[in-house]
């Protein structure tokens, strides 16, 4: 397991030009490759380091596959550019002009990036946090395009791709249980499925611009004038605004932590405030608010959750052998398929 000690923290911080003594550190932060592969040279490991100078900062170490030296200081240099212009991101560090290098650490080849310890991470969303954090990402986009920024980095939220919220391909693999339990309705299903990524593909032409990637309680903080600052670029890449707007948006108001004020009703209150957060900053045209709809309901039809990843979900009830609840389940997502919310704004 890749570990790493006060010494080799107190050299890494000298590279970048930090020259206080490391008192004490803790992990943030680790993803347990070993757990699958004992002998896996694989890391991301984030720490805190807090220094005899009163001052905290953040060392991220990452070996993964697909991740490159460049990759990383293109994400950097795209964070570095929106703390110019005025949007709350941690301070970052450099090293011989760069924000990444590598170093070799008991025997683990890894990247390491150092950048300021900020406080007032948000625990909860509330619907003004959402307003705050729509008007973020949108002054976020209003830069990436206006400044031509990109990041070849692959994205987690392309509804035309693999990503972290919906997946038709996940339901397609249960075809031949689907088919036996009801085959006209599976049918539909499909039918639907086409008809909505055929909608939704209009923008898939449109200019790919630097994104976040990850806007997420976890990765969000405020500031102590009320306004709502960023950290963690690690899923910064390419990707078209307006799948990234929306995507991002549902993630926000159903996948987070918030206060028992909503609780039960998150999606009702937060992904309208996130997205009339967004309008404001950077107004929905209207063919994006036509095309809302369609996303919103394969979003939402094929919903990761709902398929594959929740106790009572979709391939929990067809590993089960439950019939009836398969059943269920296939007439729910038919009824999410032809589910028409108009974007409000």
């Amino acid at each position: 397991m890749f570990t790493v000690t006060k010494e080799d923290i107190a050299l890494i911080l000298n590279d970048f030009g930090i020259f206080s003594d490391v008192i004490t550190f803790s992990e943030l932060q680790r993803y347990n490759y070993e757990k699958n592969n004992p002998a896996s040279k694989d890391v991301r490991l984030i720490i805190k380091a807090n220094l005899n100078n009163g001052q905290s900062v953040v060392v991220r170490f990452k070996n993964e596959s697909g991740v490159t030296l460049k990759v990383i200081n293109d994400q950097s240099r795209f964070a570095k550019s929106l703390a110019d212009n005025g949007i709350k991101t941690p301070a970052l560090f450099m090293a011989n002009h760069e924000y990444a290098r590598w170093y070799t650490i008991n025997r683990y080849d890894v990247i390491v990036t150092v950048e300021e310890f900020v406080t007032g991470e948000i625990h909860a969303v509330s619907e003004k946090i959402a307003e705050k954090t729509g008007k973020l990402l949108a002054q976020m986009h209003n830069m990436a395009e206006a400044g031509k920024f990109h990041v070849q980095n692959s994205v987690l939220f392309d509804p035309l791709s693999k990503n972290e919220l919906f997946s038709f391909q996940d339901f397609q693999k249960q075809k031949d249980c689907l088919l036996s339990v009801d085959e006209p309705l599976y049918n539909d299903i499909v039918k639907e499925y086409d008809n909505l990524y055929q909608k939704i593909r209009v923008f898939e032409n449109e200019p790919r611009y630097a994104v976040q990637g990850d806007i997420s309680n976890c990765n969000l903080y405020q500031t102590a004038d009320g306004e709502v600052g960023v950290f963690d670029f690690n899923r910064c890449g390419d990707n078209v605004l307006y799948y990234d707007a929306i995507m991002q948006a549902i993630f926000e108001s159903r996948l987070m932590d918030y206060s028992k004020e909503i609780d039960g009703n998150q999606e009702g209150v937060i992904l309208p405030a996130f997205l009339r957060g967004y309008h404001r900053e950077r107004p929905f045209t209207d063919k994006q608010k036509e095309v809302f709809p369609y996303l919103y309901a394969i979003i939402s039809a094929f919903w990761l959750g709902s398929i594959r990843f929740d106790e009572d979900s979709l391939c929990y009830a067809i590993e089960a052998g439950d019939t009836e609840s398969v059943h269920k389940w296939m007439k729910k997502i038919h009824r999410r398929t032809v589910f028409r919310p108009e974007m409000t704004l």
